[in-house]
Order: C-alpha cells, then sequence, then structure tokens
C-alpha cells in the first residue's frame, strides 16, 4: 500500500473508531474511492462497534460494577489502539478480534465485480 494511499485514507479511518455512526460514516464516504486503508479500518471498527453493543447487552445483566468497569476498560484498549494505529498510518490488527472482523467483514470496501 502506497503513503498515497495512507494518508488519503487516514481521515475516514480515523472517523470509522469515532461512535457508532462512525462505520457507517465512513463507509459511504469511501464508497466511491474504494480506499484500501479506509476499507481496513472500517471494516475493524464496524466489528468493534458491533461486538461491544452485543457483549455489552450480556455484561448489563450482571449487577457488578466489577465486572461493567473491567468490559469498558478492554473496549477502551481496543478502540484507542485501533485508533491509534489508524492515525500512525499502519494497518494493524486490533488484539484478539482483528483478524475475524477482517474476515467477517471481508466484502466491505471491496470494488464490484461486472
Amino acid at each position: 500500500m502506497t503513503e498515497q494511499t495512507i494518508q488519503e485514507g487516514k481521515k475516514l479511518a480515523i472517523i470509522a473508531y469515532i461512535t457508532i455512526f462512525g462505520p457507517v460514516i465512513a463507509y459511504f464516504l469511501n464508497n466511491d474511492k474504494k480506499n484500501d486503508f479506509s476499507s481496513f479500518h472500517i471494516r475493524q471498527g464496524l466489528g468493534l462497534w458491533i461486538m461491544f453493543l452485543l457483549l455489552g447487552r450480556v455484561i448489563s445483566s450482571f449487577d457488578s460494577w466489577l465486572i461493567s468497569s473491567s468490559f469498558y476498560l478492554c473496549f477502551a484498549v481496543l478502540f484507542i489502539y485501533g485508533i491509534s494505529s489508524a492515525i500512525s498510518g499502519k494497518i494493524q490488527h486490533v488484539p484478539l478480534v482483528g483478524a475475524f472482523f477482517q474476515k467477517l467483514f471481508a466484502n466491505i470496501g471491496k470494488p464490484e465485480s461486472n
């Protein structure tokens, strides 16, 4: 991946981690150019947000501040890792689940075949 591709996709890559709407906004803005760097981080951000919402529903059933705070701390670390790799222009999977997200959302950001 070229340095120019990374620089062009950096803004959308960062947006992909900000709020649940970030990956959706970044996806539609990236739809025309199909920037590989942005697409990688959109897949990572979308996977993190979906996993956060699904696991958050389960974690909310526990009435323990220790479990809840551990959950939020874990996701804060994952989001910070993702954002920092987007800012630095690196393509690094989020620890533990990043490779799974790339496989699960493999069709996001790929050019359509005719």
